[in-house]
């Protein structure tokens, strides 16, 4: 049995060795600035602009409506905060409650530009309150929504559809974005139904610092980064040609596995089985496993804190998370379990495991042995 696990592939994904050797071969022979009118460079803008469609395809999108960007903190800030600044006068935003930092943090900045936010709240399993989300957009013609394809520590399903379709009959010239870091390719998505859609390169086992916007054709978007005109204007700056080349490569890996949802899902559920026949106790904070996105699942080990348990297993070699890896230094409880009104020693014992494509049965083998030993040994010790 192989004494490792890899588990917290919704913060970030290993590049594949075939990512790694697109980045270097472009790094190495296509360095050339895409801007340039010379033959090489134009290799290198039409190399660029097969990833472009590549991404397109995957979303069922034109290319010219995609845009590259540094990952999908920018493409996130990019769609939310060039909506507000290319409004005229103050509009009305909407915003899942779950959403990742990245998001969140934009609006709180949209209120500084004097626009109204209101955050529509979700349910006890994580997932959106289509009720509230009815309420909220009848109660005033939005500006602009915004709710994740899959949430990044429950794997919570949004029914993007649904609230697209409310917001768009209540003012057809509502915008409605979705960050799909999580969910692109794992997850089937007709992102013509919206109007902005983001991904990021790191997640798909390509290299961090890359990710790409969907923007729909006709869309009024104000740039966020100027300078040289890259990008139609929308994001200036030298393209990053070689993570370019790493993203490209990665979503061809990706669409090459076939049944790529049901084989996670097969992961995951299994990881589940062994856990639960190791620890009985243990409690699922999220919507029904086989109703969730087939890659992410978020356990809370009852009497056992999630940071002791996940050092515990970091040293058994077993690596996961207690949340989102862009906020949990930042605070000890997930703020998503707070929104679904988990609480207390359950929300302080939680802990997300995600897979991928390269998950072998060894791994989660592994881990749920290492996950009923080192709870056992850790449970001697809770407070009384």
């Amino acid at each position: 049995m192989r004494e490792y696990a890899y588990l917290d592939n919704s913060a970030t994904t290993r590049p594949s060795e075939g990512v790694i050797e697109a980045m270097a071969q472009c790094m190495r022979d296509g360095f050339y600035n895409p801007s340039s009118q010379y033959a090489p460079a134009v290799q290198s803008e039409k190399r660029m602009a097969d990833c472009r469609e590549l991404v397109a395809r995957s979303l069922r999108v034109q290319p010219e409506e995609v845009f590259f960007t540094s990952g999908g903190t920018e493409a996130n800030n990019l769609a939310i905060l060039g909506t507000a600044a290319a409004q005229r006068g103050p509009g009305h935003f909407l915003v899942n409650a779950t959403e990742h930092p990245s998001v969140l943090a934009a609006f709180e900045e949209v209120k500084k530009m004097g626009h109204r936010v209101s955050v529509v709240p979700v349910l006890h399993d994580g997932l959106p309150d289509m009720e509230a989300w009815e309420r909220a957009i009848a109660a005033e013609k939005p500006t602009l929504v915004s709710c994740m394809q899959v949430n990044n520590e429950t794997g919570a399903l949004a029914d993007i559809a649904r609230i697209a379709a409310l917001a768009k009959a209540a003012n057809p010239a509502c915008r409605v974005h979705v960050d799909g870091v999580q969910g692109f390719l794992r997850v089937p998505f007709d992102a013509r139904g919206v109007d902005f859609y983001t991904l990021s390169g790191h997640k798909l086992h390509g290299p961090k610092g890359i990710g790409a916007l969907y923007v729909k054709k006709g869309v009024r978007l104000a740039p966020r980064q100027i300078g040289g005109g890259q990008e139609k204007g929308l994001r200036s700056g030298t393209e990053n040609t070689p993570g370019i080349a790493g993203l490209c490569e990665a979503i061809r890996e990706m669409k090459a596995v076939g049944g790529l949802g049901e084989a996670l899902m097969r992961k995951k559920l299994r990881f589940l089985e062994l856990c639960r026949e190791t620890v009985p106790e243990l409690l699922v904070n999220g919507p029904e496993p086989e109703k969730a996105a087939p890659h992410i699942i978020n356990l809370s080990f009852p009497g056992v804190r999630g940071e002791v348990m996940l050092h515990a297993l970091e040293a058994r070699q077993v690596y996961c998370s207690t949340g989102s890896a862009c906020s949990s230094k930042k605070q000890k409880v997930s703020a998503v379990l707070g929104q679904m009104g988990i609480t207390g020693a359950r929300a302080e014992g939680a802990l997300r495991f995600s897979f991928s494509p390269h998950t072998g049965e060894e791994e989660i083998e592994w881990a749920a042995r290492c996950i009923g030993e080192s709870f056992a040994l850790l449970k001697q010790y809770q407070r009384r």
